[in-house]
């Protein structure tokens, strides 16, 4: 298993983490099987999308924010709802298929870590299995 360490800067913030995943496939020596990426975390999440144009990850948080706002009647003690919330919604992990090395993704993909009760330093894991 490896790990990916994250310090994140604001609030809430994305950041793209493809090519230190793809960098571990490489590495990992596995030519065919499967890459699962998992945040370990409640108020954080994975998710992929366009990887090109960086206004699309500003659009996914601003649509986050007007649908999962952070001031609302939660009933959350510790304040930070609105993070449990979003990460329900995006998900701690994702699945990728390996062959010959590389993960496969589309030409516009990529793979995001997204912070949403920050700032922090956070760990993402990497296993890969197949052969």
């Amino acid at each position: 298993m490896w790990k990916i360490s994250i310090k994140t800067e604001k609030h809430s913030e994305v950041v793209d983490i493809t090519s230190k995943v793809k960098q571990i496939v490489e590495a990992s020596g596995i030519k065919v099987g499967l890459c699962a990426v998992y945040v370990p975390h409640t108020t954080a999440a994975i998710f992929i999308n366009e990887n090109t144009d960086p206004s699309v990850k500003e659009d996914i948080l601003q649509t986050l924010d007007r649908l999962v706002p952070w001031e609302n009647a939660y009933s959350h003690i510790d304040g930070n709802a609105a993070a449990h919330i979003k990460t329900a919604i995006i998900g701690p992990s994702k699945t990728f298929i390996v062959e010959n090395m590389q993960i496969i993704l589309g030409v516009w993909q990529g793979i995001f870590f997204c912070e949403f009760d920050g700032p922090r330093e956070r760990t993402v894991y990497v296993e890969i299995i197949g052969r």
